[in-house]
């Protein structure tokens, strides 16, 4: 063959853009137990999980309590989270109905308004967060999903980007008490 690397560069990018398909909540339909979010963030939570860089490595531990409650049709979610260092945040989410198996969701370090979808045993919330970084502050782009396992526990993995490339990302498992 005469151009074997051009020919290995052209299969390794056309792999690469079949793998950058992007998943749809629309893709746990018909996964069950079904996740509603006004009965699942309903009453006390309890999450534990961690903080990753962009490599991969755990960096940060926490624990968090969320007392989430509706009122009119309007969730509020007030959570405090405990880092391993002692760091505590607060951050209190207000989430609205937008028809149809769609929410919007403000926070008060959440830069204008996330958008939010659910179907099956998943939502998917899409947000920009504004981040403290020593002495400054950095919005990152945070694509939050979410995945109903049992009655009681939601498993989330939120992937953390800047200009499009992966920065971090967060695991935890939340339980309702």
């Amino acid at each position: 063959m005469k151009y074997p690397i051009l020919l290995s560069f052209a299969c390794g990018f056309l792999l690469t853009l079949s793998a950058c398909s992007s998943v749809s909540v629309d893709d746990y339909s018909k996964n069950s137990p079904k996740l509603a979010p006004q009965e699942f963030f309903n009453g006390n939570l309890m999450a534990k999980g961690v903080v990753k860089n962009r490599s991969g490595k755990v960096t940060r531990y926490f624990t968090a309590t969320i007392d989430a409650h509706w009122k009119d049709g309007v969730g509020t979610l007030d959570e405090k989270f405990i880092f391993d260092d002692g760091e505590i945040q607060y951050r209190t989410w207000t989430l609205k109905p937008n028809g149809q198996n769609s929410f919007s969701g403000t926070a008060g370090d959440v830069i204008g308004v996330g958008d939010g979808k659910f179907s099956g045993n998943a939502i998917n919330f899409k947000y920009v967060l504004a981040v403290k970084l020593k002495d400054s502050t950095v919005n990152l782009n945070v694509d939050d999903w979410m995945w109903l396992a049992d009655s009681n526990t939601v498993i989330n993995e939120s992937i953390l980007t800047k200009f499009g490339f992966k920065v971090g990302s967060i695991q935890l498992a939340m339980v309702k008490n």
